[in-house]
């Protein structure tokens, strides 16, 4: 029967994971790093891919949604009155009872959403978080600065549009509902989701007016 000295194991433990950092971000960095240096990876593939999955792909979810309130009055008020049941009624993958609140932009309110405890965000939803969004910087800024964060943004509110900061928690998260922009009036549902990004959900951006041209 063989035996094993348990301090031995443990120390050749830490010895293997000494040359790893400790925390799984980093872990991905110095993967990221070799496959670069190998030349198994471009150096700008992985942002490349981020930038494409929180643009492109996560945040479809709520961009339906937004886009058949622009155009169905039911549906609304229905959103404004049961955020969950109405994603559920369109997205049958979220669960009805997911904790999520729609906030509606107006001519003369904007809506910015935060997580000023940590970074609660509806990833089903909204798709991948962004790193500005989970920083300490805008956790903090955005409630005692908003117009300051959103100028940084090139979100430049005129005079009489108040701001109304929405904090996140475990509890309940919010998504913005932006306006619909002028000039969309025969455009459909496919091509209104197309607007709607990431960062006009959080709140960081006002204006979707299309580019001349688009559609």
């Amino acid at each position: 029967m063989s035996s094993h000295d348990s301090d031995k194991v443990a120390r050749l433990h830490r010895e293997l994971h000494s040359h790893l950092p400790a925390e799984p971000a980093l872990r991905l960095k110095a993967l990221e790093t070799v496959l670069v240096e190998r030349g198994f990876l471009s150096q700008d593939a992985v942002d490349s891919w981020l930038d494409a999955y929180s643009e492109n792909v996560g945040p479809m979810n709520g961009a339906r949604v937004i886009a058949r309130a622009w155009t169905d009055p039911d549906f609304v008020a229905r959103l404004a009155e049961d955020t969950p049941a109405a994603f559920a009624a369109l997205l049958p993958h979220v669960e009805k009872g997911y904790p999520i609140k729609a906030v509606f932009n107006t001519p003369t309110t904007h809506n910015l959403v935060v997580c000023t405890l940590c970074s609660c965000y509806p990833l089903g939803i909204l798709g991948m978080s962004p790193a500005w969004y989970k920083s300490t910087a805008y956790r903090a800024r955005a409630v005692r600065d908003p117009r300051g964060v959103l100028a940084e943004f090139g979100t430049h509110l005129p005079e009489g549009v108040d701001v109304r900061v929405w904090d996140s928690t475990s509890d309940r998260r919010y998504m913005v509902v932006p306006e619909r922009p002028a000039g969309t009036g025969d455009w459909s549902e496919t091509e209104l989701a197309g607007l709607v990004t990431r960062n006009a959900m959080i709140g960081t951006v006002r204006d979707l007016t299309p580019a001349r041209g688009a559609a």
